[in-house]
């Protein structure tokens, strides 16, 4: 049930777009059809999945101080946190490269049309982001982790998810000239995290 509340929560409350306004950029520029939200949302839900419960496991067992007591007594007074952004950042850029080759063989189309996007999944601060707030939750378990990875993720693509629907509709609108573009965007995603400031009422 622990785990179940937070993967709700991760999805609903604390939408990663929507709470914490973490990874604007690629929201804003690849939202412009629901295709192309899709597939960068997948593929963003994917590196967090990985990413998550893999630097947790580095965070627990080999980084936070006493996490290498396991091999040894000698050992129990390193602390090695310092080093966690740089791990990080490598095992997040690792997963994304992974996922930028897999995406160019299988599906070429979609890889055309995400472009400079999908590398830049490696500086997506959503991604990080997890990661972050998976050491500062201090979670009991790498299955808590993942959890809040699958969440965070699923949460991520169904903010642009949403809101590229919203803009394959707004073309058709009677949108006035300043607003076009991004100026709309922006107003619907506030009106869009007002509406999940809703969820917060949610008893978990």
């Amino acid at each position: 049930m622990e785990n179940l509340n937070l993967f709700i929560r991760s999805i609903f409350i604390d939408n990663m777009i929507f709470a914490y306004f973490l990874g604007m950029c690629s929201y804003l520029a690849v939202s412009k059809s629901v295709k192309t939200a899709m597939g960068l949302g997948t593929a963003v839900t994917f590196v967090l999945v990985i990413t998550v419960p893999i630097n947790y496991l580095l965070e627990n067992y080999i980084l936070k101080a006493g996490a290498l007591a396991w091999l040894g007594e000698s050992y129990k007074d390193v602390d090695l946190s310092f080093l966690s952004l740089i791990f990080f950042i490598a095992v997040v850029a690792s997963l994304v490269q992974l996922v930028e080759m897999v995406v160019e063989k299988y599906a070429p189309a979609l890889y055309n049309s995400l472009g400079i996007f999908l590398p830049l999944i490696a500086v997506n601060c959503a991604i990080l982001g997890g990661s972050l707030f998976m050491q500062q939750r201090a979670f009991p378990n790498v299955w808590s982790a993942t959890v809040y990875g699958l969440g965070s993720g699923i949460g991520w693509l169904l903010a642009i998810v949403g809101i590229a629907a919203i803009r394959e509709k707004l073309a058709y609108s009677n949108v006035p000239a300043p607003l076009k573009g991004i100026g709309i965007t922006f107003i619907v995603t506030g009106l869009m995290g007002i509406a999940f400031m809703s969820f917060l009422g949610i008893k978990l």
